[in-house]
């Protein structure tokens, strides 16, 4: 049996799983992955996002430089308010070659569930390849997104 010549690699079954816990309730968490205002409090630069199915998701690190470093493109693929956003998403310029032409992009799905006063996040981000450059971009993405649901926490406290 002959390897495929695709430049695309079977998704595995590695995933990204993190969690949050946000001293707001599940209305205000959603909005802090749905509105550019409070996205740019503790995820990107800038951000332009359309909270609809099929609406953008497109969040950018550095402004002046739109094709690299953002989510440019991607789409918000399911949502229901207050419970549930899920979106493509791209990979930064070190990744850029072979994670944002994959077809289909990885995928963020993110849950909002209720702890008393608080908000529990779960971000499940899945779509990794099985080859050696696509675990690299894993690892490197799960460290992002610790950083950054770390920045979440603190955002959403003030």
């Amino acid at each position: 049996m002959t390897e495929s010549r695709s430049a695309i690699a079977p998704a595995n079954d590695q995933i990204i799983h993190q969690v949050a816990e946000l001293a707001a309730p599940p209305a205000e968490a959603y909005a802090y992955f749905t509105k550019p205002e409070l996205l740019t409090a503790w995820l990107a630069a800038e951000a332009a996002v359309e909270p609809v199915v099929g609406g953008r998701y497109e969040l950018f690190w550095d402004p002046a430089d739109r094709e690299n470093d953002s989510t440019i493109g991607c789409r918000i693929t399911a949502l229901a308010e207050a419970e549930l956003l899920a979106f493509q998403w791209r990979s930064p310029r070190q990744f850029k070659t072979f994670a944002n032409a994959a077809d289909p992009l990885t995928h963020v799905v993110v849950t909002f569930a209720p702890v008393d006063t608080r908000t529990r996040v779960h971000l499940v981000h899945s779509g990794w390849r099985d080859r050696p450059e696509w675990e690299e971009a894993r690892a490197w993405q799960a460290r992002a997104w610790s950083f950054a649901l770390k920045g979440l926490e603190g955002a959403a406290t003030r």
